[in-house]
């Protein structure tokens, strides 16, 4: 009973983002909701371990995340993921536009230690809050030690629904151009390629859920182990999402293949449950006293993005709305950007080829950009402002 109890909350919290959503036309992302929704249960009744209860903890997200990134990538081709170097580039800049921005007038208004504790995490996910909370600790900095966690927590909340209104500004362009021009078809804006031919084809009643999910399974293994030999010079996550696009691409992988098998949204349900059980380890106390340095850090590490992808989304070739969206992943990563995008689509419309449309060009930039500033570049940041407290 007590399993399924913590079960249902934690689904409770879920469907409650999404209403909230629903009603305000996405512009209150249903994942900042469920986060406030989270941190107040986790000040008040719930008890710390309530995700992993519903059975949300530690292994399952290690299989969910390889097979979900497989599956994203069985919904790009190859020219897509090719084509989002200019997402990288100005998701990088923004991130560099933080950190410019925060180490001069930060460094003005806070000591030098606060603004160097909070950098990494402002600019990247759970992995570099805990090195730095960690480089805290062992610098004798006590004072210190909950900033980075506590600012991991806050950039999420104000992030989430700025990128959504951006992403809103977007997705009404790019529907005002399609619906604008009929004539214009998918393939002319990045759009998903016809179903590749099946590598080996089966009978149907061979092809079951089963054994589609031991193919991602497969394939997902392989992208650990390749990033193993590699150690780790390539982030295994990055990995499984081009192995995701040439297994579709080859025909081994079928498209969107985990909504063939019915399990998608139990697993995202899942990774979100777990990412927001961070949640936990913040109080009020905590927030309280370091609070203003966390507002103001979080002001000028965006302020330093909107620059920066103002100032490329020309030469990039891209809308200013859709650059600073691609640049603001990296207050969250995965999976939040496929979460918020999804969600902002699934609002603009209920057309399938305009979904498509959307989709095709918006998804690749956010997930890549989300990848190359959480999985891979904050990661060396936190390495590098390690050394510098």
């Amino acid at each position: 009973m007590e399993f399924l109890g913590a079960f249902l909350i934690v689904m409770v919290f879920m469907f409650v983002g999404e209403w909230v959503s629903s009603l305000t036309k996405a512009y209150v992302p249903s994942i900042f909701i469920s986060a406030v929704l989270f941190t107040i249960g986790f000040w008040t009744i719930l008890p710390k371990d309530i995700v992993a209860k519903a059975s949300f903890g530690g292994e399952f997200v290690g299989v969910c995340i390889p097979i979900l990134l497989v599956h994203l990538g069985t919904m790009m081709n190859i020219r897509q993921l090719l084509n989002q170097w200019r997402a990288v580039t100005i998701a990088l800049s923004g991130t560099l536009g933080t950190i410019i921005l925060t180490l001069t007038i930060g460094t003005v208004l806070f000591d030098w230690h606060t603004v160097i504790a909070a950098i990494p995490p402002l600019t990247g996910g759970l992995v570099s809050a805990l090195l730095m909370t960690d480089g805290l600790k062992a610098a004798g900095l006590s004072s210190l030690v909950a900033l980075p966690v506590s600012m991991f927590i806050m950039h999420s909340m104000i992030g989430y629904p700025l990128t959504s209104v951006m992403l809103k500004k977007e997705g009404r362009r790019l529907l005002r151009e399609y619906r604008g021009n009929p004539q214009v078809t998918v393939a002319e804006k990045e759009a998903v390629d016809t179903e590749p031919k099946a590598l080996f084809k089966l009978p149907a009643k061979y092809n079951t859920s089963a054994f589609m999910l031991a193919k991602v399974g497969v394939v997902g293994l392989l992208s650990i182990w390749l990033a193993g030999l590699m150690n780790g010079a390539i982030n295994a996550n990055v990995i499984a999402l081009v192995l995701g696009v040439v297994g579709h691409q080859i025909g081994f992988l079928e498209k969107e293949i985990l909504n063939k098998t019915k399990v998608f949204n139990w697993l995202m349900y899942g990774l979100m449950a777990y990412v927001l059980s961070q949640l936990s380890v913040t109080t009020p106390d905590m927030l309280g006293t370091i609070l203003i340095q966390i507002v103001v850090l979080i002001i000028l590490g965006i302020f330093g993005m909107f620059v920066a992808s103002w100032v490329l989304s020309k030469p990039m070739k891209m809308s200013k709305e859709m650059a600073f969206a691609s640049s603001l992943t990296a207050l969250f990563g995965f999976p939040a950007d496929y979460v918020l995008t999804n969600e902002v689509i699934g609002h603009l419309t209920t057309d399938e080829n305009e979904r498509s449309y959307l989709t095709s060009y918006m998804m690749p930039k956010m997930l890549v950009g989300g990848f190359a500033t959480v999985s891979v570049a904050s990661v060396i940041i936190a390495s590098v402002f390690l050394k510098l407290l």
